[in-house]
């Protein structure tokens, strides 16, 4: 079993284990290590920590085949007694008991290897599926701004559920198969030593033919878990917009492009089918079935074999029914579980450009804030941020104003690190943001942007999402000051209403307000609020601009507005243009000494 703990141990050397393993914003330590170097590796890392089951599930199969091979034998012996002068009827009874005493016996094996198969099937995608979700949690907001949700959604619940399936039923099939593959060669020489080279030569022409049919079968496995995760991708943009979809009447473009999307799938599988109806063992087992029996048959024409030892020896070659049969289905299943593999190895491994520094600084924030020769920029494209200069003393309360794409709400995300600088440095309280513990940074910033996100929680657990350990008078006392607890308490279940997803049920004032509970419950160092306050009715600002500005005291505060009235009383007021400062002062000053800030608020 898996034990993940939260790991923040100081001590440590925190820029050389960065460069020593993967970095990312959030880490657990795990009570045993995987191999990431390919899907094989990582799947056997795993897998060999419940070898006790699989010990007990390869045994079983090797046990169960063995015992396959004595019910032929002793029918071949049942039939020399039927056919004896007079018949045997005490040697019939004794090899009926056998055979029941043998089926019984392999019941309870089978229940043993199929039980510790689908035991350990369980459990490796209950690991898999934790150790995937934990490194989604540590990614940047870089990788998940670039990687669909779709996609995501679809690796994590269907790509993960294959690697449940590549067990059970897939390599527990395979590890049947071969044992049955395996004793018919091991058997038929106790009938005559050239007996063996039906099944030999079954052998080599059947991995033969499962290594071509998995050669091709391969890459049409990939595209199946590819087309299926972009028909998930789609999905999920065309539900996630669906406002928009019928707003615009765009319902039949979106049926079209789902359409070619169910075909790409759709495709897929057909292919797939077509490569598993082309399946050659099938023939090569006919062919194998026949050769056996008439070699068995020109051996008892000589006297060399009985009519028990030729129907014995057909009996054993009829062993090799069951890992052709079962190869087929099993060998897709475990194809298509390397395939999702794959797929979820891609995401884990993806590289982030931001740690979470456990051993930085983490001491008590005071709320100084500067931007040092800071330029920013997404991966390769040209930078958004330039040449950026400023300091924001304790407590202070700063406004910054610009159009639309001046680089606002990108500069705000340096200060917490949801984006790393390209060049320069954000200092907190004279620390560079990358030498702060990541938690410690995250834990003293709170920010509420336009586009609120609640969860399908209570009102209260939402409130309380920041400080779980919240009492509920500390919950409602955040309501008040973010001016919420009188609408909560007009539902009719109040701090206990549970929200509908991303909080569809609230106006988006209420939903403000609830973001506003939420930072105050807190009790940021540093409170950023990033046009927070645009979806507030009139009759609500008065008491909101108080709430806020009774946060602000004694907390460095950021404003993103263009609403006079919370400008005017802010300390300082940076106007951004083109991602570079074009002007710093107070309201008045900036009224007389700056174009680009009257254009602002002249229009």
């Amino acid at each position: 079993m898996i034990e993940w703990n939260r790991f923040y141990g100081p001590g440590k050397d925190w820029k050389n284990m960065a460069s020593a393993t993967k970095t990312a914003e959030f880490t657990v330590e795990r009570k045993y290590p995987t191999n990431r170097s390919g899907p094989v590796a990582w799947i056997a890392s795993h897998a060999l920590r419940q070898w006790p089951y699989l010990l007990i599930a390869v045994l079983g199969a090797g046990v169960n085949a063995y015992l396959a091979t004595l019910t032929p034998m002793y029918i071949g012996q049942a039939f020399n007694a039927v056919l004896s002068k007079p018949p045997q009827m005490d040697t019939l009874l004794r090899l009926s008991w056998l055979l029941v005493a043998i089926m019984v016996v392999r019941a309870v094996i089978m229940l043993a290897r199929n039980f510790s198969f689908e035991l350990v099937a369980q459990r490796m995608e209950k690991n898999t599926r934790e150790e995937l979700y934990v490194s989604l949690l540590g990614k940047s907001m870089t990788f998940h701004n670039l990687q669909p949700v779709g996609d995501t959604m679809a690796r994590a619940t269907n790509d993960v559920r294959e690697i449940n399936y590549l067990f059970s039923p897939g390599i527990s099939l395979v590890v049947g198969s071969v044992s049955f593959l395996v004793m018919p060669i091991i058997v038929a020489p106790s009938y005559h030593p050239s007996l063996i080279i039906t099944p030999i030569i079954f052998v080599i022409f059947y991995v033969l033919a499962l290594w071509n049919y998995l050669r091709r079968l391969r890459p049409v496995t990939d595209e199946v878990r590819s087309s299926f995760g972009m028909l998930n991708t789609r999905l999920t943009e065309s539900l996630d917009g669906i406002e928009t979809v019928k707003s615009a009447a765009q319902e039949g473009t979106e049926i079209h492009l789902f359409g070619l999307n169910i075909k790409r799938y759709r495709d897929a599988i057909v292919k797939q089918g077509d490569i598993e109806s082309t399946y050659l063992p099938y023939l090569l087992l006919g062919i194998a079935l026949g050769g056996g029996l008439l070699h068995a048959l020109i051996l008892g024409s000589q006297g060399i074999l009985d009519t028990g030892q030729v129907v014995g020896y057909y009996g054993v070659l009829l062993m090799l029914d069951f890992p052709t049969f079962t190869s087929l289905f099993a060998y897709s299943q475990i194809s298509t579980g390397l395939s999702s593999a794959q797929r979820i190895l891609e995401l884990i491994k993806r590289e982030d450009n931001l740690d979470q520094n456990l051993t930085g600084f983490a001491g008590e924030m005071h709320g100084e804030i500067e931007f040092r020769e800071v330029c920013f920029g997404y991966a390769d494209q040209e930078p958004i941020l330039k040449d950026l200069n400023f300091k924001i003393k304790p407590g202070q309360t700063v406004a910054l104003v610009g159009q639309t794409g001046s680089g606002k709400t990108s500069l705000v995300k340096l200060i917490n690190r949801i984006f790393d600088v390209t060049s320069g440095s954000v200092l907190v309280d004279g620390v560079d943001v990358r030498d702060w513990n990541m938690a410690a940074l995250r834990q003293n910033i709170s920010m509420i942007e336009q586009d609120i996100f609640l969860f399908s929680q209570t009102i209260g657990k939402n409130i309380a999402f920041g400080k779980p350990a919240a009492t509920q008078e500390q919950i409602v006392n955040a309501a008040k000051e973010a001016q919420a607890d009188d609408f909560i308490n007009s539902f009719d279940q109040g701090y206990e209403t549970v929200l509908g997803e991303r909080g569809v049920t609230l106006s988006g004032g209420q939903r403000q307000r609830i973001a506003l509970a939420r930072a105050f419950l807190t009790d940021p160092r540093i409170l950023i609020l990033d046009d927070s306050t645009s979806s507030i009715d009139s009759e609500t600002e008065d008491k909101i601009q108080r709430a806020i500005f009774n946060a602000a005291l004694g907390r460095t505060t950021i404003l993103i507005t263009h609403r006079l009235s919370q400008i005017r009383w802010a300390d300082l007021i940076i106007v951004l243009k083109n991602g570079q400062i074009a002007a710093c002062g107070k309201h008045d000053e900036l009224m007389e000494s700056s174009i680009d800030y009257r254009r602002i608020f002249r229009g």
